[in-house]
């Protein structure tokens, strides 16, 4: 027959209208919670007029949004357990100070009848109490019990058999209350403290028996390890919540202390023969975790796989380790680690499979960071050079580096970096090949492939083929890049495989660059050597410049190590003048080159930027070169901004032309600060900068910032002169330029009523003033403060009258500085006459009335601003 409509329409309507109905009727049950709640303290039956189905609160009812239960109070049975429970505890107190303090006062007999009454009693309670269905009382009462038998176990022990052996004794009694507590707990099934009680007392039994034998360390491993395999059978098949908690955290506590026994047992191994025996603790640790991950739930799985991996790899790994140089130890960690790999084709949970798979990179990553000490001298040793530039051509490539570090010993390094190296190109070569073994343990997608059957590829269930997909869209992946997508927050195909690009193109370069090191190769070698690592890691990065979206990982990561390399090669070369115009000149050749066949975008701009920095730093080795003192060379350094300024009006709005003029200013900055030791020198060279500010002015693009620029580094450089050539009168020769100036200004606000008055006046009017001002702060002399003051007074009162910006602040601030260097000696008078007390306690008197008017400052501070911007 037919169905209208068809089945799996109908059954998904039923179960909308079945979640509809549940729904509702949680909403209905809150809300009589809610009115239950209301009606207590008032009257038990509604009030005259209230209108139930109105599903309004009934007068006097507390005011309660919809959906929100009000909280009861205390049942008196709650009261009662509390106190109950309390007593419980008292009683374990009286029965602990008993055995303690009391015991010497009684006899044998009447100590043993004492404890074994209590004992019982405090056992056969928690039965009656639990038919009473006063559960905390009977909890409280099995704490008891529990106490009380560890007393009887102490008390036996120190009567009846006080010349045993005190951990042989702990390990028997251990065990035999284990089980009594089990046995217990499994009567009572209601209690809840016994079960995991027993839980805990069956953690101490081997590990003590072993103590008390003087077991030798493999031993104890053993015992620790039997206990965690006894722990995870309990959390897999225990009863109740409270018991798999307390023995996952036992099994984890006990399987990590067999797991260090026998890692500390295999690396100490005199041996491969020594090896041996703590690998075959190791190896069956990681059976009884893979046993374990088989069937625990998924987090505890991708747990149980990990240790497993990592167990077996010090299990395996140790053996072969044993034999080798102790730099060569790591290599077989590592490739013990890679074998883990072979996990993808097993019929392990996809849950363990993932796990393995995690143990099988944290290996690989700790060999990795294994090698990054050396690696890092590698590329930071050559900064020890800059402490003797030019000082020699060094022996050999090691000698450079200034580095103590035991070369002998770090042999592998370039190996392990190589071998790592040269897996993930494989893999990035052979893509689709990867795609296809990982597939098993991916599993297709639920919208590929529907709802998997049980015990099908793709489940967690046992002697499945692999779990579920780790992200949706595995399936659709190929080897092209770029195929397939990726699910939503994970990674695609092609950012996967441009990670794994990026990953073999920085280990091979630190695996070249290590093994140049540990050869010590000659000085030239090196240098040679890694400035050809430099142009391979450049034509990287140029080619993958125009990759996909999601693709740019590896041509990322060549930029980054090229300019790395860069840098260290350049560092490298300062060892003799001859190698760093070599090496230098060929930087810039290669970043120049670069930045011409790169396309468009920000890897363009970081290649034109380094390469205006690699001849920045020749045009500072010409001057080295020619003898020059640093300031004497500030001038010459000059040379590769002005380039930079020819090169950005080439360019025009070229992206890359900003990066590059930016960079250009950066260098004119540095030939500053080379300056600034010698006055006349620093003078020309700010002139030149002003120069070259104008020029780039010239472009409309770039007027706003350079012109204005342009006038502060000429009047920065004529102050400078100025002091320089100690003129004590510099209005001599700065009023004859402001006063053109001014009058140009005044032209300028004439045809343009909307000019700005720091455009048409600001100028002219800093020309003179600050100078004026430098000097008036160290005259001696009372006329040029007073002129500057009536001056500066003169042209705030015009600039707050005709409402001009420029004139206001300039005047205004001049005046304030010369009336502070007047009345500074007289503060300090003041302030010496003053008690020590004073002052901060006015500063605190003015911190509270401006806190206290806090928001009326504010206000005032913002119509200040306000009446500031308004001004022209």
């Amino acid at each position: 027959m037919e169905h209208v409509p068809p089945p799996a329409e109908e059954l998904a309507r039923l179960d909308r209208e079945l979640a509809e109905l549940d729904a509702r009727r949680a909403q209905l049950l809150t809300r009589r919670a809610w009115l239950l709640a209301a009606l207590r303290p008032t009257v038990p039956t509604a009030a005259p007029g209230w209108n139930p189905s109105g599903w309004g609160a009934p007068p006097g009812a507390p005011a309660q949004p919809w959906g929100q239960v009000p909280k009861r109070p205390s049942a008196p049975r709650g009261a009662q357990n509390v106190l109950l429970t309390l007593g419980g505890l008292l009683l374990t107190v009286a029965a602990i100070a008993f055995t303690l303090v009391s015991w010497g006062s009684m006899g044998i007999g009447g100590r043993s009848a004492v404890l074994a009454a209590v004992t019982l009693g405090a056992l056969a309670a928690p039965a009656v109490l639990l038919r009473r269905g006063l559960a905390a009382t009977a909890e409280a009462l099995a704490a008891l019990a529990l106490v009380l038998t560890l007393l009887d176990v102490y008390a036996v022990h120190a009567v009846a058999a006080p010349d045993t052996d005190g951990l042989g004794f702990t390990a028997l009694a251990s065990a035999v209350l284990a089980a009594l507590w089990t046995a217990y707990g499994l009567a009572l099934g209601k209690l809840r403290l016994p079960l995991p009680a027993a839980v805990v007392l069956a953690q101490w039994p081997l590990l003590f028996w072993a103590w008390a034998v003087g077991a030798p360390a493999p031993v104890v491993g053993w015992a620790l390890l039997a206990t965690a395999v006894l722990d995870g059978a309990i959390a897999l098949w225990g009863k109740g919540a409270g018991v798999r908690v307390t023995a996952c955290v036992g099994g984890a506590v006990m399987g990590f202390s067999a797991l260090m026994v026998g890692l500390a047992l295999s690396l100490t191994a005199p041996g491969p023969l020594g090896a041996v025996a703590p690998g075959v603790l190791l190896l069956t640790a990681s059976a009884a975790a893979v046993a374990g991950a088989w069937r625990a739930p998924k987090g505890f799985a991708r747990t149980g796989g990990a240790v497993a991996g990592l167990a077996a790899v010090a299990a395996v790994g140790g053996v072969p380790a044993a034999a080798l140089p102790a730099g060569w130890r790591v290599l077989a960690y590592l490739l013990c680690g890679l074998a883990l790999t072979a996990v993808v084709r097993s019929r392990l949970p996809g849950h363990a499979a993932r796990g393995v798979l995690a143990a099988s990179g944290a290996v690989v990553a700790g060999a990795l960071v294994w090698a990054l000490p050396p690696l890092a001298a590698v590329l930071l040793g050559p900064v020890t050079v800059l402490s003797d530039v030019w000082a020699g051509t060094p022996d050999g490539f090691r000698s450079a580096l200034g580095s103590t570090l035991p070369w002998s010993e770090l042999a592998a390094a370039p190996v392990v970096l190589a071998l790592v190296a040269g897996l993930l190109g494989t893999a990035y070569r052979w893509w689709p090949s990867v795609v296809r073994l990982a597939a098993p343990l991916a599993g297709p997608t639920t919208a590929d492939a529907g709802p998997p059957a049980a015990g099908a590829p793709g489940t967690d269930a046992p002697g499945a083929a692999g779990g579920a997909a780790p992200w949706p869209g595995w399936s659709g992946w190929s080897g092209r890049p770029g195929a397939g997508a990726g699910g939503r927050g994970r990674p695609s195909a092609a950012t996967l495989r441009g990670v794994v690009g990026a990953g073999a193109v920085a280990l091979g370069w630190g695996a070249l660059l290590l093994a140049g090191a540990l050869l010590d190769v000659p000085h030239a070698l090196a240098l040679a050597g890694e400035t050809a690592l430099v142009g391979v890691l450049l034509a990287l990065a140029v080619r993958g410049g125009g990759a996909e979206r999601g693709a740019t990982a590896m041509p990322v990561t060549a930029l980054v190590a090229s300019v790395a390399g860069a840098v260290s090669a350049g560092l490298l070369s300062l060892a003799s003048e001859g190698a760093s115009y070599a090496v230098f000149g060929a930087l810039a050749a290669l970043f120049a080159g670069a930045a011409l066949r790169a396309g468009a975008g920000v890897p363009r701009a970081v290649f034109a930027v380094a390469a205006v920095v690699w001849g920045t730093v020749i045009t500072g080795l010409a001057g080295r070169s020619l003898g020059l003192a640093p300031h004497e060379a500030a001038p010459l350094m000059l040379l590769v901004p002005a380039l930079t300024v020819l090169l950005g009006a080439r360019l025009r709005r070229n992206p890359v032309a900003l990066p590059v003029e930016l960079t250009g200013a950066l260098g004119a900055l540095v030939a500053v600060g080379l300056a600034v030791s010698d006055a006349p020198f620093l003078a020309l060279v700010l002139a030149l900068c002003g120069v070259l500010a104008a020029g780039t002015a010239v472009r409309p693009e770039r007027r706003p910032v350079a012109g204005y620029l342009a006038a502060t580094l000429f009047v920065l450089a004529t102050w400078v002169r100025l002091a320089a050539s100690e003129v004590s009168f510099p209005e001599a020769y700065t009023l004859p330029v402001t006063v053109p100036a001014l009058l140009v200004g005044a032209a300028r606000r004439r045809r343009d009523p909307e000019a700005s008055s720091w455009t048409a006046y600001g100028p002219g009017l800093a020309a003179t003033l600050l100078p004026s001002l430098a000097v008036a702060w160290t005259d001696p002399d009372w006329l040029r403060p007073l002129l500057l003051g009536t001056a500066a007074l003169v042209i705030t009162l015009l600039g707050a009258r005709h409402r001009l910006q420029a004139l206001l602040l300039l005047g205004g601030t001049v005046l304030a500085l010369v009336g502070l260097h007047e009345l500074a000696p007289y503060v300090v008078q003041v302030a010496g006459a003053l008690p020590r007390w004073l002052p901060p306690a006015l500063a605190g008197l003015l911190l509270l009335v401006v806190g206290a008017t806090y928001e009326q400052r504010l206000r005032d501070a913002r119509r200040l601003k306000d009446a500031l911007v308004r001004m022209r």
